[in-house]
C-alpha cells in the first residue's frame, strides 16, 4: 500500500521555531484524512515538504528503508503510537538532509 497526496505550493509554509512540526500542523486535515482512510492497517506516513506530498506507507516496507539505529527508534514509536492511539509520522526535507519523527494524535 503506498498512497500519495500531491500539496499544493502555497499550502506549505516554514516559518516557526519548529518548521518540520508547523508543517504536520498545516497540512494536519491532509495527514489524519490519509491515515483514516488506511487506519486499520496503521500507516507510517512520510510528509515529505520539498515535493509537498503525503506518503502512507506500510510500517515494515518504511522500517526496512532505514538504519539499524532508525529502525530501533521507529519500533519504539510505533509500539508507542499504537498503545496510545496515535500515529508515527514522518517529515523529510531532501534541501536540509533531514527526516524527524513524531508520534501525533489521531484526534
Amino acid at each position: 500500500m503506498l498512497c500519495i497526496i500531491h500539496l499544493p505550493r502555497e499550502q506549505v509554509g516554514l516559518q516557526m521555531s519548529d518548521p518540520y512540526f508547523d508543517a504536520i500542523h498545516e497540512q494536519w486535515p491532509h495527514i489524519r484524512g490519509l491515515y483514516m482512510t488506511y487506519g486499520k492497517k496503521k500507516p507510517i506516513i512520510l510528509y515529505d515538504i520539498n515535493e509537498r506530498k503525503i506518503y502512507a506507507y506500510p510500517y515494515k516496507e518504511f522500517k526496512e528503508e532505514l538504519s539499524e539505529k532508525s529502525q530501533k527508534s521507529l519500533e519504539h514509536d510505533y509500539k508507542s503510537a499504537s498503545v496510545l492511539g496515535s500515529m508515527v509520522v514522518f517529515v523529510r526535507d531532501n534541501i536540509e538532509r533531514k527526516l524527524v519523527s513524531y508520534i501525533m494524535s489521531i484526534q
